[in-house]
């Protein structure tokens, strides 16, 4: 192969990885959520307990137990009935706690830092319409942070961290959110979404998730 014919076909294979790489991209933020899309994701359903906090359903009993009727007068009892009672009301079955809603978000970030970039800010942008609408405002969330496997555990765990508080951050100072309504922890590699052998690289895995907490 000819120096000419070696400079076309690297120009064409340049050519094919830039285009597969924007592909890629436009298609991954296709995957986030309008804020309409994560309202509809975050609001809790269900019932709600207005006296416990978070989103658990109100447990109803729809047999209470009855008291022990009383003896009429004037009438003579058997002595197994004159006898004082007692009466143990049965423990309500457990009710078991709903699945807390939350959306997973893929916000990109500068590589092996917690720095936002601008398609991150957008993504984020549609977060924070949504946790600041009437529909969400009364609830608290976690922002959750999360790697894949490429690197080692320990600098995964702190990068989920500082990406965390980095999302946090970012809503609190351009939409007002109160820092007591947030709530940021990081995850590291401990939680992928789509399980991967170490030291594999998997954009879904790289991800923000948002769980409301409830009121």
């Amino acid at each position: 192969m000819t120096a000419n014919a070696t400079t076309h076909a690297a120009r064409l294979l340049t050519a094919a990885l830039l285009a597969t790489t924007t592909a890629a991209g436009a298609a991954l933020a296709q995957t986030n959520p309008t804020a309409s899309q994560l309202i509809n994701e975050l609001k809790p359903t269900g019932m709600l307990s207005d006296t416990t906090r978070g989103i658990t359903p109100l447990n109803q009993d729809s047999n209470p137990p009855m008291a022990p009727m009383a003896p009429m007068s004037g009438m003579a009892q058997p002595a197994a009935i004159r006898a004082p009672m007692s009466y143990a009301a049965p423990a309500p079955a457990p009710v078991p706690d709903m699945a807390a809603p939350s959306a997973n978000l893929s916000v990109d970030f500068s590589s092996g830092s917690a720095n936002l970039t601008p398609g991150a800010m957008a993504t984020l942008d549609q977060l924070g319409k949504a946790l600041s609408s009437p529909q969400l405002a009364a609830y608290n969330f976690k922002i959750a942070g999360h790697t894949d496997t490429v690197g080692d555990a320990a600098t995964n765990q702190t990068l989920s961290e500082q990406r965390a508080a980095s999302v946090k951050s970012y809503l609190e100072a351009k939409f007002g959110i109160a820092d007591t309504r947030l709530q940021a922890v990081g995850l590291g590699e401990s939680d992928p979404v789509v399980p991967t052998p170490p030291q594999t690289p998997s954009q879904a895995n790289r991800r923000v998730q948002i769980i409301n907490l409830g009121q």
